[in-house]
């Protein structure tokens, strides 16, 4: 009974770097990797532009919002495959539930 039990604060976080969370830093780091393969330099200042807008634009719609609400987009407006399918959730494409 004196043991000391540890109960973390936060399990269910959304995955971070840095600052950041994973699905609003995703567009900025595929700008920097598509402006470097890209070769010029003026292409690669357009890439991290256009990256670092669509993050912005991710954020702002993601502001007050439920943390998983980027995932509940991709599962309602994704199609499904096999290897995304979830068993314990109806398909997306049921609108209207009864009962």
């Amino acid at each position: 009974m004196h043991d000391d039990t540890y109960i973390p604060r936060r399990l269910d976080d959304p995955w971070k770097i840095g600052f950041w969370d994973i699905d609003v830093a995703a567009p900025t780091i595929l700008g920097l990797f598509v402006g470097y393969l890209s070769g010029s330099g003026l292409a690669f200042m357009l890439c991290v532009l256009a990256g670092f807008l669509a993050s912005r634009w991710v954020a702002r719609i993601k502001a007050d919002r439920h943390p998983a609400f980027a995932l509940h987009c991709l599962y309602w407006h994704l199609p499904t495959n096999p290897l995304s399918a979830m068993t314990a959730t109806p398909p997306s494409h049921i609108r209207r539930m009864v009962g």
